[in-house]
């Protein structure tokens, strides 16, 4: 007799959990630099153009390594190179709290950048593995949306130690959780394949839920290749525009609301996890659970996913409300509106490596993403902080982001177009 859903095991759910963790763990890495700005100005007298290019050190080697990273995660595989990455990022956060000058807190960042470089690409290409079609969306929002939930939790709670014990301490803490990570995913990670006990009837169902007959004869395509299909440049355009926003808000936030609107900085913190938290909701209820909801009850799942991702990045433009804010009670609305929807339009965003790419070729899709969106993770901390220190408003801030945003969805709208595969080239059927 036939098997219903109900009656599969869900031992794929439990690595959709061990990658959200590994983002949550991931992203307290990044966003204690944010909350020790004020603390790092103390230590070292940086100023804000500074803090800037130190926010932006991270992300320069992350997106050095993007484009590598997938083809060497196409390579080896998520296991392999999650286990390095994941301890090269633990050793990363450490060096961080050690530091002895602002050259080896640059350095500390550096090599944190190179640590945390496979986990996104990796990431997608395990929902890739682990997870049919119809369940894409959420797998991905449970793990993209830890990004979000990070600050929501993270920053008030390394603020806590930072104001308690230092901001040396509040770095050393992420690197311990950071390590208990590593030994996490070292235990429990492996593909389908090479996991004993998943059981054959949650085999099945991942492999059935699209056509796989071709994958002994499927051929990947070169880098290059990629980065002259329509599809890809369109998703990397897009993706780079929110990804300009994200950083923004997660490096520059709490100075926001302390230095533009007068907040102590402890509730400056507070305001701050507010619109991650509503993100993160967002995320997985609209980015998540809702598109695999209809996808899976007959609407068009390239319609479904194409609304989503253009209209939440739409609802994105919102930070230009930001611009104009005289009270936190304003700043809150208007970024809440941006980064939701932004958040739910991400949990799509990051599924479709694995819908417009060949299996071969989703490391190399992702990596080539992500190399977009760390150009913007680059500039938007460095941009911001000269148009602080020229301007001493936020109005060009939000602005320019808005800008860039708008272009990124014209990539979606004329570039990407429908959501699905190209046709191999080898493909008798191809022209």
């Amino acid at each position: 007799m036939a098997e219903t859903q109900t009656d599969i095991p869900g031992r794929r759910w439990r690595i959709s959990w061990l990658l959200g963790i590994g983002i949550l763990v991931n992203y307290f890495d990044r966003v204690n630099l944010s909350a020790s700005h004020a603390a790092l100005i103390t230590a070292f007298g940086i100023s804000d153009v500074a803090f800037g290019y130190l926010s932006g050190a991270y992300n320069l080697t992350y997106w050095f390594c993007q484009l590598p990273i997938g083809v060497i995660l196409d390579k080896f595989g998520v296991r392999r190179v999650g286990r390095a990455g994941t301890f090269l990022w633990s050793v990363a956060t450490f060096a961080g709290a050690a530091a002895p000058s602002l050259g080896a807190l640059f350095g500390a960042r550096f090599l944190l950048g190179v640590g945390e470089a496979p986990t996104f690409p990796a990431s997608a290409k395990a929902v890739g593995h682990w997870f049919p079609p119809g369940e894409r969306s959420l797998a991905t929002a449970l793990f993209d949306s830890m990004a979000k939930f990070s600050s929501v939790i993270g920053i008030p709670l390394i603020g806590y130690v930072l104001i308690k014990a230092g901001w040396r301490w509040s770095f050393a803490m992420t690197g311990v959780i950071s390590l208990l990570y590593f030994i996490y995913f070292w235990c429990v990670y492996r593909d389908p394949e090479e996991d004993a006990g998943l059981s054959e009837a949650e085999r099945r169902y991942i492999a059935g839920g699209e056509e796989r007959a071709d994958q002994a004869d499927e051929q990947g395509s070169s880098l290059w290749q990629l980065l002259g299909q329509r599809k890809v440049l369109g998703l990397a355009l897009g993706f780079g525009s929110y990804n300009y926003i994200f950083y923004l808000l997660l490096t520059w936030l709490p100075s926001y609301f302390a230095f533009a609107l007068h907040i102590d900085l402890l509730h400056s913190f507070l305001y701050t996890s507010l619109p991650w938290l509503f993100a993160t909701l967002c995320e997985l209820v609209v980015g998540g659970w809702l598109v695999d909801f209809l996808v899976k009850r007959g609407a068009d799942a390239s319609r479904v996913r194409r609304t989503v991702l253009i209209g939440g990045a739409c609802c994105g433009l919102g930070i230009l409300g930001a611009a104009r804010a005289h009270s936190a009670t304003q700043a809150l609305l208007w970024i809440s509106l941006s980064i939701g929807g932004l958040s739910a339009h991400s949990a799509v965003g990051w599924s479709l490596p694995s819908f417009i790419a060949q299996r071969r070729d989703v490391g190399k899709v992702g990596g080539i993403v992500n190399f977009s969106n760390q150009v913007s993770g680059v500039c938007a901390p460095i941009v911001t902080g000269y148009l602080v220190s020229a301007l001493h408003s936020y109005a060009w801030v939000f602005g320019v982001s808005a800008i860039y945003l708008a272009i990124g969805i014209g990539g979606y709208i004329f570039l990407l177009g429908r959501i699905e595969r190209p046709r191999q080239q080898n493909s008798p059927t191809a022209v």
